[in-house]
């Protein structure tokens, strides 16, 4: 290792850099560096002499040989002790090396390191060869002003006068800190302004408020929400930069590369802090080193307070600083951490009677055992220790058991004592435990709170061993064993006996022993910073990876980016659902979210109704155009989705009812308007009809139809009788009516009376918007696909063309694709950085039969999926710790490629891309080899197929495919029901493996694995009078179920059981009375933990908790079910239509029925209700419907009214 003394003296120093200020490099007949065969874990350390700012890292394997590094870890530090691993910005570790040994590879930083020392960590090398590397570093000098700060100590700034008043300020500094919690900088105001910057909990918390007068003071600590808080883990004794940059409320918070917007509290637009800011804590008034709040302990540089450098300042002693017990170089405590890097092969065995002897000599007490260590960790369970007590067999574990400490002593192998503290232990933050077995008992100290103690008959000692962190698999030690996994994070302070234990020595092989250990650091990574998951999901981790819970989102999937909702109300209706209030998403994945609308379905076209807040007739007096009556319409979904729905509809209206006495429109004499109503974009609008925007009228203007032909509108003849101008507003681009202004009814006897209707929209516009392939070389472009972090992708096509690529999105490396690669299978693929991957769904049956085909593909940070029809979900689990930044820098192609080949030949049509639909007919119009819309019967906007079903192209004319619907008939309009008598059901018995109910385990990472996704889709109709009953039950071969019954009161209730080992979760899907013999529609979609249920006309969300365990029984259904589906399956239809067919048992007459139909009809007979178990269910997967079915150990339904409200 050696200095460049000239930069340009090695093949690495030629290249072009701004600085090259370190380089290994052995002159020709050298080599480079390569550590000798026998080195454990070997590593290349670089000492650059000072801190200095590295922005790039270069590498050549060793010269003229088979050695190199093919891929490394990056570490760096400030003292060559602590050290921290380098992360790129998607928060991987693994930078590329070199495939050979002379090639130069350049790794550009995507962010600047400020660092002394610098150590390459080889992870992959030549396979048929060894480690070898010449190294050479880029980057610039680097000049810091620091200030350390012991826990006691502050800075305080003075201003010159008596107050500072500031609308602009920008703040910042970098810092390294001992502990989660102390004050950076304070600074307030006697009129109530405040600004603190603080650590809590290991993240940065800044208040800020601007003139709020209250009497809740900061040194109440208590009482102030943090305006926002972000980082995490800035404990780490690591350097951190903060940037606070102010202008007015505005507000942008920087810690390390993660931004924050946010607009302060408070009536003012300037911060006024009197007489000084502190820095490093808060003191008391008169009192510059007593402190209210905990003080920072650690290091701060590089302080500018707007363009002020606060240290500098300090170290020249300037009058307007005071600096008690501050000094200006940075300490560094030898605190060396150990990572725990495995959850089944870690551990750290260290020798327990050394310790005890060097403790009796220095006169301890001998045999008495005691530990004290720190850990951190974000997993819930792991062992912490295990030691051999004597007299044998006794022996202690203490262990991480559901994010609490339990301390197990067992006496014998069916003896044992417990005791358990602390809650919460894996929230990433270091806590200290305290382990002492004086005193004929063991006691137990968590974080110097309380101890806990079991008890002793007798004095134990220590033998031999203490295992930290998990237990070897050799058979030696078959007295440790892991109780669920070994321990998954960091350990320091490790003191055995009053004896600190040197890991420095550990890892020279000096003392003890260890597995899967990395020293030095602690590497522990937060996953949830930034939060991935979408649309307010709530990000939970483990040491490995990361979760969301969607639950109360209204979307699903790993980072809950798939909306459970419809986009629109033809949605709907396309899925068989009847009229009714809806959520809709009409940006599907997008960040609009849910809006509940009504869906009216009764007529041909499908309309979405709106309501707002103000809906009936309003009776107005007394206004003027001075002073005008004003009416503001708040709406059932928010601005940025009206719009949505608005855009997507191909037709939306508004009624106006105005009626009017004496009450004009418009002043007869120049044309002004006196009323006027406000569009969604807040501009002013004065038609009052069908009209286009800009002209005057109403409708009887255009109907030429007034009272008085001389004017445009009825109330504008001024008459002293009533009139009316009732419209229809249509021009949609305006709608809906924000806001009504009322201006002339101050005269006497004036007055007017007006009503705004609901929004009604129908139609969408994206449904059958298509394009036609004639060319292989054609395509469509569009501007590139913004999808860094996830996309899904949707849409139809047919074809007759055996293969072709439906889209494309290029980077330098990187891509994304969806084709038909070959007649009947569909391909999605991708690479994000770790290598290109593929999915396929394969077809028994082929794709390119020149009919319709439904495509959705997506791509998230966790995994990938690809769904082509009702074909089996395939999808890949994303690899850990991998990137998951999808750089694209080309157009997106759609059709077709930008080589011109493999073009796509044939139909699209629905294309949507995260949510946002692309207009194909508008880009086609201008495009050589593309035309607008879809030639063939099944090509248009009208429904000729309902209900899930599939219209077939035929020479002549379509059919309706009705095969995976519930309904029969010509266009699948026909409901197909069933009359039930007590002794009649119905079983279907899937022909595949039944795995839609599994729930995948959370344990999975295998890349490859893949499953179905935990949901279903469940869809009927009912009438009945009898209560209890059962409707429909699922079982599988694993004894899960499903259950939806009718409770002794007449309620509907889901039942579900996930897991064989624990009770059926029941959940009240809605408390009234449903056996009224009146007709039902249910809807029931699981996705996950959530499950959602509509029962017409009013929609509920329920969630699946571990609940207690809740037996009951179901009794036999009399009445009728109508339009049964399960997934793709029309179970009641099959036992129709079908049978002779061995998949469907019958048991009972069956008796169809029109009760879909008739759905007034009452049911007055009553019949005596048996019981029978459902024998099957522990022997197939499969459905019964309108039968018995019985948990032997209670035969009772459970009542609603009994049970707590869901939430």
């Amino acid at each position: 290792m050696q200095h460049c003394t000239d930069p340009y003296s090695s093949a690495l120093c030629r290249r072009r850099c701004f600085l090259c200020f370190l380089c290994v490099w052995v002159p020709i007949g050298g080599g480079g560096w390569s550590p000798m065969p026998t080195e454990k874990e070997p590593w290349l350390q670089l000492d650059l002499r000072d801190r200095m700012e590295v922005t790039a890292v270069a590498t050549q394997g060793r010269y003229d040989s088979s050695d190199w590094v093919s891929s490394y870890m990056l570490l760096y530090s400030d003292t060559g002790r602590a050290w921290k691993q380098y992360r790129q910005e998607d928060g991987v570790g693994r930078l590329p090396g070199n495939m050979n040994s002379e090639a130069v590879v350049q790794n550009k930083l995507s962010h600047s390191i400020r660092t002394r020392f610098l150590r390459l960590l080889p992870l992959d090398w030549n396979p048929s060869g060894w480690l070898g590397l010449r190294v050479e570093v880029y980057g610039c000098a680097y000049k810091s002003y620091v200030a350390d700060f012991d826990g006691r100590s502050s800075l305080l700034y003075r201003f010159n006068q008596k107050s500072m008043s500031t609308v602009k300020d920008v703040v910042s500094l970098r810092f390294k800190s001992r502990q989660a919690e102390g004050v950076l900088l304070h600074g307030e105001g006697q009129r109530g302004d405040y600004i603190t910057l603080e650590l809590h909990r290991g993240r940065l918390a800044l208040y800020l408020n601007l003139d709020e007068r209250d009497d809740t003071r900061l040194r109440s600590s208590g009482g102030r929400s943090v305006a926002v808080s972000l980082g995490s883990l800035l404990d780490d004794q690591h350097w951190h930069s903060v940037l606070i940059e102010r202008f007015n409320k505005q507000v942008n918070l920087t810690v390390d590369s993660h931004t924050q917007h946010f607009r302060t509290k408070g009536e003012g637009d300037s911060l006024e802090v009197d007489y000084e800011l502190s820095f490093g804590g808060i003191p008391l008034p008169g009192k510059p080193g007593t402190f209210i709040r905990k003080n920072f302990h650690g290091c701060i540089e590089n302080l500018y307070y707007n363009g002020i450098n606060i240290i500098d300042l300090a170290k020249r002693r300037k009058p307007q600083i005071y600096s008690g017990n501050v000094t200006f170089s940075c300490s560094e405590p030898q605190q060396a951490a150990a990572t725990f890097l495995s959850s089944s092969a870690s551990f750290l065995s260290l020798p327990a009677t050394v310790a005890a002897a060097a403790a009796a000599v220095a006169g301890g007490t001998g045999g008495a055992f005691s530990l004290r260590f720190q850990f951190r960790t974000w997993n819930a369970d792991g062992l912490l220790l295990s030691v051999r007590l004597a007299p044998e067999p006794q022996r202690v574990e203490l262990q991480i058991s559901g994010s609490r400490l339990r301390l197990t002593l067992h006496t014998s192998a069916q003896q044992k004592s417990q005791v358990s503290t602390g809650e919460g232990l894996n929230d990433g933050l270091w806590h200290s435990v305290t382990l002492d077995t004086q005193n004929h008992q063991i006691s137990l100290s968590l974080d110097n709170e309380p101890a806990s103690t079991v008890e002793l008959g007798e004095r134990l000692d220590a033998v031999d061993h203490v295992y930290l962190g998990g237990c070897p698999s050799s058979t030696s030690t078959s007295y440790c064993e892991n109780p669920t996994t070994a321990f998954q994070g960091c350990m320091r302070l490790i003191v055995i006996n009053g004896r600190p234990t040197s890991l420095h020595d550990v890892q020279h092989g000096l003392l003890g022993n260890y597995n899967g250990l990395s020293f030095d650091m602690c590497a522990i990574h937060d996953r949830c910073l930034p939060n991935l998951c979408e649309h307010g999901g709530q990000c939970s981790q483990s040491w490995s990876s990361f979760h969301c819970d969607c639950s109360g989102t209204g979307y699903s999937g790993a980072t809950c980016h798939n909306s459970l909702y419809e986009s629109s109300c033809e949605a709907y209706k396309l899925t068989g659902s009847s009229s009714g209030y809806y959520s809709i998403d009409p940006d599907g994945s997008g960040p609009l979210g849910p809006a509940r609308v009504y869906c009216n379905m009764t007529e041909d076209k499908v309309w979405t109704v709106l309501d707002h807040s103000s809906s009936a007739p309003v009776r107005v007096q007394g206004s003027s155009p001075q002073k005008p009556y004003i009416m503001r319409f708040n709406y059932s979904a928010s601005p940025e989705q009206l719009r949505a729905i608005v855009t997507g509809s191909e037709q939306c209206q508004q009624e106006v009812v105005y009626r009017c006495k004496k009450s004009r429109l418009f002043n007869a004499w120049d044309g002004t308007p006196m009323s006027w109503w406000l569009d969604q974009a807040g501009e002013r609008r004065t038609y009052w009809g069908g009209f286009l925007p800009g002209v005057q009228q109403c409708s009887c203007g255009l109907q030429e139809n007034c009272q008085d032909m001389n004017y445009f509108c009825n109330c504008d003849a001024d008459v002293n009788k009533w009139s009316n101008d009732t419209g229809v507003l249509s021009y949609k681009e305006h709608l809906p009516v924000s806001q009504i202004v009322i201006g002339d009814t101050n005269r006497t006897g004036s007055e007017a009376v007006y009503q705004v209707g609901a929004l009604r929209c129908y139609g969408d516009k994206s449904t059958w918007n298509a394009a036609s392939f004639y060319q292989e070389s054609s395509y469509l472009h569009f501007p590139t696909l913004q999808a860094e972090l996830g996309s899904d992708i949707s849409f139809y096509f047919k074809t007759s063309a055996p293969s072709g690529v439906f889209l494309e999105n290029l980077g330098l490396k990187d891509f994304i694709r969806v084709e038909l690669s070959s007649p009947s299978a569909v391909a999605f693929s991708f690479d994000v950085g770790n290598g290109p991957v593929v999915l396929t769904v394969k077809s028994h049956v082929p794709l390119n039969d020149r009919q319709w085909h439904y495509v959705r593909a997506e791509r998230g940070v966790q995994e990938a999926s690809l769904q082509v029809d009702q074909l089996p979900l395939r999808f890949l689990e994303a690899p850990a710790d991998a990137h998951v930044r999808l750089q694209l820098n080309s157009q997106l192609f759609v059709g077709g490629t930008a080589s011109r080949q493999r073009g796509f030949l044939g139909c699209i049509r629905t294309l949507a891309i995260n949510g946002v639909h692309f207009n194909l007919e508008e880009r086609a119009r201008m495009t050589p080899g593309v035309s607008s819309g879809c030639p063939g019967y099944c090509s248009g906007s009208s429904s000729l197929c309902h209900n899930r079903g599939r219209c077939i192209e035929k020479s002549s004319g379509y059919v309706c495919d009705c095969s995976q619907s519930a309904y029969g008939g010509p266009s699948c309009r026909e409901e197909v029901s069933v009359s039930f008598d007590s002794e009649s059901s119905v079983t279907y018995t899937f022909q595949e493996p039944f795995s839609v109910m599994q729930n995948r385990s959370s344990q999975a990472s295998s890349v490859s694995r893949e499953s179905s996704r935990a949901r279903e889709n469940v869809a009927f109709s009912f009438l009945t009078s009898q209560r209890p009953a059962m409707l429909l039950s699922v079982s599988t071969f694993s004894q899960q179920y499903i259950a939806v019954i009718l409770a002794t009161n007449g309620s509907l209730q889901v039942w579900y059981r996930l897991h064989a080992d624990r009770g059926p979760d029941v959940f009240c899907a809605s408390r009234q009375n449903l056996a009224d013999g009146y007709l039902h529609r249910v809807r029931i979609h699981r996705e996950g933990r959530d499950v959602y249920v509509h029962v017409s006309p009013s929609c509920i969300r329920l969630q699946i908790t571990d609940a207690a365990v809740r037996q009951a029984g179901l009794k036999g259904f009399i009445g009728c079910l109508s339009s049964v589906q399960f997934n793709h399956i029309a179970p009641l239809k099959a036992a129709l239509l079908n049978r002779g067919s061995s998949l469907v048992s019958v048991r009972g007459q069956l008796v169809e029925s029109n009760c879909g139909v008739l759905a007034d009809s009452k049911v007055s007979e009553t019949v005596d209700r048996g019981k029978e178990p459902l024998r099957n269910a522990s022997q197939s997967n499969s459905a019964v419907i309108g039968g018995e079915f019985s948990d032997r150990r209670v035969v009772k339904a459970l009542n609603c009214q009994n049970q707590s409200p869901v939430k």
